[in-house]
């Protein structure tokens, strides 16, 4: 197959990476000029990359910006990011990908926990995630030509906790996240909302 990697070099991106390219023909994207280029939150930018890459067979989106502060603290343009980022960024992926993804491909964009157990200074991150669990569930419905859609809602990543020198109570390795993307790509579900497990 195929794949276009949005966030190819993020701390998700990277190992799905490196679980797929044995075995696809991966096309990688990201802010970085060594990749190709994209920004999510530009909805030029998103339809330019389609036109750059031409056909594909799976979209795979671990991007998108979320703001974390207080409620009381976090401000008109901090909720506006989030949704034109992390939210409206991978919906706009989906919706402006659809011609470029051959019949009986895939999307899989990214939520996250939050949506479900959500946490203090977590109310942007819960309102975009949840936003985009939803969304799948919606344009799975719509999808044309047997076009599955599908979101990972990873727990918290074990390298983000000690990068940001957290609890690591709870964290899943990367490489454990990546391998639901994998599931998404080269399965037959769509409109599910996928939670990653720890390899038995």
């Amino acid at each position: 197959m195929r794949i276009l990697i949005v966030g190819s070099t993020g701390t998700i991106g990277r190992p799905i990476v490196a679980a797929l390219q044995d075995r696809h023909e991966l096309v990688l994207a990201s802010r970085q000029k060594a990749h190709e280029q994209v920004d999510i939150s530009d909805p030029a930018s998103i339809r330019a990359l389609y036109k750059r890459i031409g056909r594909l067979d799976a979209v795979v989106s671990a991007s998108g910006e979320a703001r974390f502060a207080p409620l009381p603290t976090l401000t008109d343009d901090d909720f506006a990011l989030s949704i034109r980022s992390k939210l409206l960024g991978q919906v706009n992926l989906v919706r402006y990908g659809f011609d470029s993804v051959n019949d009986g491909g895939s999307f899989t964009i990214t939520s996250g926990t939050l949506a479900r157990e959500p946490m203090v200074g977590g109310a942007a991150a819960s309102l975009v995630n949840g936003a985009l669990d939803s969304f799948t569930r919606a344009a799975a419905l719509e999808a044309p030509r047997k076009i599955r859609v599908n979101v990972v809602a990873p727990p918290w990543v074990t390298e983000t906790l000690i990068a940001y020198k957290m609890d690591l109570a709870g964290g899943l390795p990367a490489a454990d996240v990546a391998r639901a993307y994998v599931e998404s790509i080269e399965g037959t579900q769509s409109g599910a909302v996928i939670s990653p497990r720890a390899q038995s």
